[in-house]
């Protein structure tokens, strides 16, 4: 088989879908794609598009991937998390397998460090069929980047030529708020300019409305796409003429002192604002409107993002790695190698979930939360839950938290949605109001009326099912029986604090909460069902920074459960004085044990 990674799910299926009508075949016959969850290939697929996760799986379950005779990773320069790891297991597997061609594709790539990388591989530059795209800055900074984007896209629909605008923003809630605030003013205006269709495109958005940005606006009219950053380089819309780009996009940034992810509005990489521009490129020759000026763009942006791999919480990927039987992680040939305090934290982390054992090997639990494609504190409690007898709940709570969040709350009806949503709320938190949506749907034979009358997307209910099918399977494989805990909710939050024990918040008696582990002030997220409520211990599947550091899903636990579930992370002669245990002692010679000479690195951490 030949074998092509892309870094969006989007992008792997929409590839794989033109590719299989230019050859002629119905997809997932001799073209398919695999992307988590979803599988649409067959014994007849030679052409097979997949996510970078996938290509990675397939590598843990054969190292010498001899199902192909050829990889492609495209899109390389947006450097994934799991692009990167790809790149030192298939730079091992060229050594192995001489037959194997590996070929790194990109439009904006820092070709010649990708080839030192790879033993001083050809470089090919191929010439695109790309028009010249004119460049245009602001004189002066914009103070808001959202109303000149506003008034950029009015200028070129009344004045410009024919042709659709792409325009990129960070975010659903910013692309929304632009959607409507252009709709008014083109409203406004009346007959005196002909119609702007204006389209949304982020990956929360339904399907069938994404599809819509690919059909050719109607004659005398003007398509205006407004695209978070999955327009840059994973979908090409025909027919782009003029790009507004405000260069800024959302990342993810991974604190591993605090243990939170945050997203944050960051400027976009000159690279980012090359690929942006030569969008407007491809049909004819375009423009592109870039507010900011020339003096930011050469002086403030860096040359290239920073890769994902620095950047993000590390657990799964090491997890991957041990499973692969690669032990000595500072020694893994990174082309960007992480930093260590967050691969420490990794290690502490799997060594208290105990999938790694004192010597920093997988232990037999390990190896089977490995085999499941989630994060490993949500395949412990999996696992976990089987002896615990409450799989079958655990199982839809695992799916209802692998999606995005179901309750939907439209602008004109968001007291009607809440009400709706109020009728879901659990005391015990929303994990169990997960599950009882998730129920609700069930016994409504899952249908999507419903999800329109509880203000719940139904996009989200099908993709958990989706998801809890897959777990299913592999579940089988395993032999790990599906039983029901029925109305015992204790067994199923006990399930829960064996996989998020680290996750742990006390009420603060001076405002919010604070977490055991580290000591830091968080607060509760105005969407959950115990807002306002204020158990003693509550426990948090993530921390989310925006305006404050919030919980996210949470639920009430009885802090003797945490001595009892994880008496190697907590100790405590008085239960309502849980701390967590003295730095793991053995985790140090541990991480040294990896590579001794790296371990002057974490002598800091001592002092």
């Amino acid at each position: 088989m030949i074998g092509c990674t892309q870094p969006r799910r989007v992008a792997a299926v929409s590839v794989s879908k033109r590719v299989a009508e230019e050859y002629g075949c119905a997809l997932g016959e001799q073209v398919g794609y695999s992307i988590r969850f979803e599988d649409v290939t067959s014994s007849d697929t030679i052409i097979k598009y997949m996510t970078d996760g996938m290509l990675m799986r397939e590598y843990l379950a054969d190292n010498d991937l001899k199902r192909y005779s050829a990889l492609m990773l495209d899109e390389a320069h947006e450097r994934t998390i799991h692009t990167d790891v790809l790149f030192g297991l298939l730079k091992d597997l060229c050594r192995r397998r001489p037959d194997m061609k590996i070929i790194v594709t990109s439009a904006t790539l820092d070709a010649e460090k990708f080839s030192t990388y790879f033993f001083q591989c050809p470089i090919f530059t191929i010439p695109g069929r790309t028009f010249p795209v004119e460049i245009l800055y602001t004189k002066e900074p914009e103070s808001d980047y959202l109303d000149a984007c506003l008034i950029t896209v009015m200028q070129i629909h009344l004045s410009e030529p024919a042709g659709d605008v792409l325009v990129f923003l960070t975010g659903q809630e910013e692309i929304d708020t632009c959607c409507e605030t252009l709709y008014t003013r083109m409203q406004a205006l009346g007959d005196l300019a002909p119609d702007l269709i204006i389209l949304p495109v982020y990956s929360a958005l339904p399907s069938e409305m994404q599809s819509r940005i690919f059909e050719p606006a109607p004659i005398g009219s003007r398509k205006c796409v407004v695209a978070t950053n999955i327009a840059e380089a994973s979908l090409t819309i025909d027919g782009i003429y003029y790009v507004v780009d405000p260069g800024f996009s959302k990342q993810k940034a991974f604190n591993p002192k605090l243990g939170m992810d945050s997203l944050v509005v960051t400027p976009i990489s000159q690279a980012s604002a090359r690929q942006r521009a030569g969008r407007a490129g491809r049909t004819g020759p375009g423009k592109c409107y870039r507010l900011y000026t020339e003096h930011a763009f050469k002086t403030e942006m860096l040359s290239t993002n920073v890769p994902e791999i620095q950047r993000t919480n590390l657990g799964n990927v090491v997890l991957q790695l041990k499973a692969m039987g690669i032990n000595d992680l500072l020694g893994f040939d990174f082309m960007d190698p992480p930093p260590v305090a967050t691969l420490v934290m990794a290690l502490e982390t799997l060594y208290a979930l105990g999938a790694l054992d004192e010597e920093g090997l997988l232990t037999r639990l390990g190896r089977k939360m490995a085999e499941f494609p989630l994060e490993p504190n949500l395949s412990k409690m999996l696992i976990l839950s089987v002896d615990l007898g409450c799989s079958e709940e655990i199982l839809t709570i695992t799916s209802m938290l692998s999606v995005e969040s179901p309750f939907y709350r439209p602008k004109d009806k968001q007291s009607q949605a809440d009400m709706r949503k109020a009728k879901f709320h659990q005391a015990e938190g929303d994990h169990l109001t997960l599950l009882a949506v998730y129920k609700g749907w069930e016994a409504a034979k899952f249908s999507s009326p419903w999800c329109f009358e509880n203000f719940i997307t139904a996009r989200s209910m099908k993709r958990a099912q989706d998801v809890r099918k897959q777990l299913v399977t592999i579940m089988d494989r395993y032999r790990l029986l599906l039983i029901s805990a029925g109305k015992n909710y204790k067994l199923i939050c006990r399930a829960i604090t064996a996989g998020f024990f680290t996750n742990t918040a006390k009420k603060d008696p001076q405002e919010g909460y604070r977490t055991l582990v580290d000591q830091n002030p968080v607060y509760i997220h105005p969407s959950s069902a115990l807002f306002n409520k204020n158990p003693e211990y509550v426990i948090y599947h993530e921390l989310v920074l925006t305006t404050k550091e919030y919980m996210r899903n949470i639920m009430v636990i009885d802090a003797k459960w945490l001595t009892e579930l994880a008496p190697n992370f907590y100790k405590s002669a008085d239960p309502n004085k849980i701390t967590k245990q003295k730095r793991f002692e053995k985790i140090e010679p541990l991480v040294d044990r990896f590579n001794p000479k790296d371990s002057w690195r974490l002598s800091r951490r001592k002092g």
